[in-house]
């Protein structure tokens, strides 16, 4: 897979978080700027964005949903992120959920897929 900007990530990470929970797995602009807490304006333009890159399916004005190649970029950036929330819980015995939070969603961007899985077998031991 490409390499796909942090900022794109984080969208789809958000967009399959909230699709989770809705008929079908279509979201709007207004949830997910509510979501992110940006203006809608700019979730519209980072929306067409995606779609030139093929991560959702969209058309202005209505509801949107991630494509297949999409969801497989959220669903990386999920895992990244929960490796490295347990990471720091139970290996490193971190106790602030906010401290570990924040290191998981910087780092979680950055883990190429032979870290990813070395990490994921570790956290599996825990």
């Amino acid at each position: 897979m490409t390499e796909i900007h942090k900022s794109y990530e984080d969208y789809l990470k958000a967009i399959y978080l909230i699709s989770k929970g809705n008929k079908g797995g279509w979201t709007s602009n207004s949830e997910i700027s509510n979501y992110l807490n940006f203006k809608p304006s700019s979730v519209t333009h980072m929306l067409y964005n995606l779609k030139e890159n093929g991560l959702i399916t969209w058309k202005p004005r209505k509801s949107l949903r991630l494509t297949k190649k999409g969801k497989e970029v959220a669903l990386k950036i999920i895992r990244n992120y929960n490796c490295l929330s347990k990471f720091f819980s139970y290996v490193l015995k971190l106790n602030n959920k906010s401290v570990i939070h924040k290191l998981s969603c910087e780092i979680e961007h950055h883990l190429n897929p032979e870290v990813s899985n070395a990490l994921e077998n570790l956290v599996l031991e825990y």
